[in-house]
């Protein structure tokens, strides 16, 4: 008998067909259940919150703690929240995981890895790293986006930042692409290279106590050791859930704007003849509609309940968990005119891409960075750059929190070397 809700048949949710276009199931759910008891794929329960200001209160409701620990589902259940492995390996003390005053503390001493004006020093770097990509493939007339350019782009940068030497950095890129080809699958492919990650930073840290450089986990160190009282569990964590939540939001960000400006030929033109002309303003409001109309990431990760609350008329218990969809809430026609339309100049662009609240995204500014420095150096470098299959056939990645494309096979105008 197929789901019902109120005596109205329930859309599919996390199917495989349900990842190719989400947004129909979405806009049903905003409609007729916006705050809705989900049995996930997992077996774990959750609620989904799906309209902007019920998502806005439950991203910013400090009733809705991060720490798993209040989850009130079994060990199993809680088993399957979070990042697979990360419990295991130590690496629970993150910015993802905890509360204040805890909370508080870390984000203060990792911010500084992301102020603006390290980001804007740091900006000269991505472009490299961008164009030096680029170099690999733009004289064979194809690629395939993720693998050849947004996949390699931000575990490069983020590994600069975090002080990964040069020689060890191939080795992270491919930990990390076992986490991304894991991602929808078994969680052992994750836990094995989150383990691996757990002690070449263990190692890391070590190296850099005794000799320390200009980079991020240096930094957590001399934070250490003059009193912040950062325990080498959680300099490990925070340099581990820099790279997790780092590089997967840009690979997404860059894959899904690029797949999704070949799909809206007028848009992607007008930004083209804006870069041309040396224009900047239409790059930023671009890539924050690209955030808006099919962000990296399309679940908020979870909370859980630590004391009775109303979320959208929804009583939701102590120890529920919660998950905010973000995908759904940015295409909110209550809060956004035309939602499903793409419009790269718009201005009133509040969207929660990157969340809300005191979880806002501390990378967010550097993921800025590299996807307009990417998008504009793609869109200029290989201007008649066009999708190679059908976009019937190509697959997104499953999984629960974050929304990417498998693949993105293109074609384009060689360059000479």
């Amino acid at each position: 008998m197929p789901d019902t809700y109120e005596n109205r048949p329930v859309p599919e949710l996390f199917s495989w067909e349900f990842a190719t276009d989400p947004y129909p199931a979405y806009a049903w759910l905003r409609e007729h259940a916006p705050v809705r008891r989900t049995r996930l794929p997992s077996g774990v329960e959750a609620w989904l919150v799906t309209r902007y200001g019920d998502a806005r209160q439950a991203l910013a409701d400090a009733r809705l703690s991060k720490d798993s620990a209040h989850h009130a589902g079994s060990d199993h259940a809680k088993g399957k929240t979070g990042i697979p492995g990360e419990r295991k390996a130590e690496l629970m003390t993150h910015l993802l995981n905890i509360d204040p005053p805890d909370h508080t503390r870390l984000r203060r001493l990792v911010s500084k890895a992301f102020t603006p004006r390290r980001v804007a020093v740091f900006a000269p770097r991505v472009q490299e790293l961008t164009d030096r990509l680029i170099d690999g493939f733009a004289a064979r007339g194809e690629a395939d986006l993720i693998h050849d350019f947004a996949f390699p782009l931000p575990i490069y940068a983020i590994c600069d930042l975090l002080g990964v030497p040069a020689e060890d950095q191939d080795d992270f890129r491919d930990w990390a692409g076992m986490m991304i080809r894991h991602g929808g699958g078994p969680r052992g492919g994750v836990a094995r290279s989150v383990k691996r990650i757990r002690g070449y930073l263990a190692e890391l840290i070590h190296r850099k106590r005794a000799n320390p450089g200009d980079d991020l986990i240096s930094d957590l160190i001399r934070s250490s050791d003059h009193g912040e009282h950062l325990t080498e569990n959680e300099a490990a964590a925070m340099a581990f859930i820099i790279l997790f939540a780092g590089f997967e939001t840009t690979v997404n960000l860059i894959g899904n704007g690029m797949y999704t400006l070949m799909r809206n030929p007028e848009q992607r033109a007008r930004l083209q003849d804006s870069l041309a002309a040396g224009e900047t303003g239409l790059l930023a409001t671009g890539v924050e509609e690209l955030l808006r109309y099919d962000g990296p990431v399309e679940l908020a990760t979870w909370r859980y309940a630590t004391e009775p609350l109303t979320l959208g008329g929804q009583r939701v218990e102590a120890g529920d968990a919660v998950l905010v969809v973000l995908a759904a809430a940015d295409r909110d026609p209550e809060r956004f005119a035309e939602p499903d339309v793409l419009d790269l100049a718009r201005r009133d662009n509040q969207h929660l891409g990157y969340g809300h609240g005191i979880h806002y995204c501390l990378g967010a500014p550097l993921a800025r960075v590299e996807g307009q420095t990417a998008l504009a150096t793609l869109l200029t470098r290989l201007p008649d750059v066009r999708l190679a299959e059908d976009p019937a056939d190509l697959r997104w990645r499953g999984g629960l929190i974050m929304r990417g494309l498998r693949t993105l096979p293109v074609q384009f105008t060689p360059l000479s070397e």
